[in-house]
């Protein structure tokens, strides 16, 4: 097989107003700004974050989400809210738990980890 994941896009409303928060929330840089599409980078190699204008709102449920994890869920999920995230629900199963939350433009993203 020769496919990998090489970008995850967004859509939103206004590319580079929300780059700053997934700047912050995942320490990516602007690898390039085609003013309706941007490019977020990983320094480290990761995958790509794209930000897509579209020019409808968001409306009901993402079909595709991101799902991030980390040691430190309620730290990181209060970081994020600092930054504009919104908390929306909690889940939990056994060995693992995580949080739904929306960006400022409400994409919704969950945040998990072992417990």
């Amino acid at each position: 097989m020769t496919l990998r994941v090489g970008m995850v896009t967004i859509d939103c409303t206004d590319p580079q107003r929300l780059s700053g928060f997934w700047i912050e929330a995942l320490g990516l840089r602007v690898g390039a700004d085609y003013g309706e599409f941007l490019f977020l980078t990983d320094p480290e190699g990761g995958v790509q974050l794209g930000l897509q204008h579209v020019p409808e709102p968001r409306g009901g449920k993402n079909r595709l989400h991101l799902d991030l994890v980390t040691e430190d869920r309620a730290g990181e999920v209060a970081r994020l809210v600092s930054i504009g995230a919104t908390e929306l629900t909690e889940h939990e199963m056994p060995g693992l738990s995580w949080t739904v939350l929306a960006d400022p433009e409400g994409n919704q993203f969950c945040v998990g980890g072992e417990h």
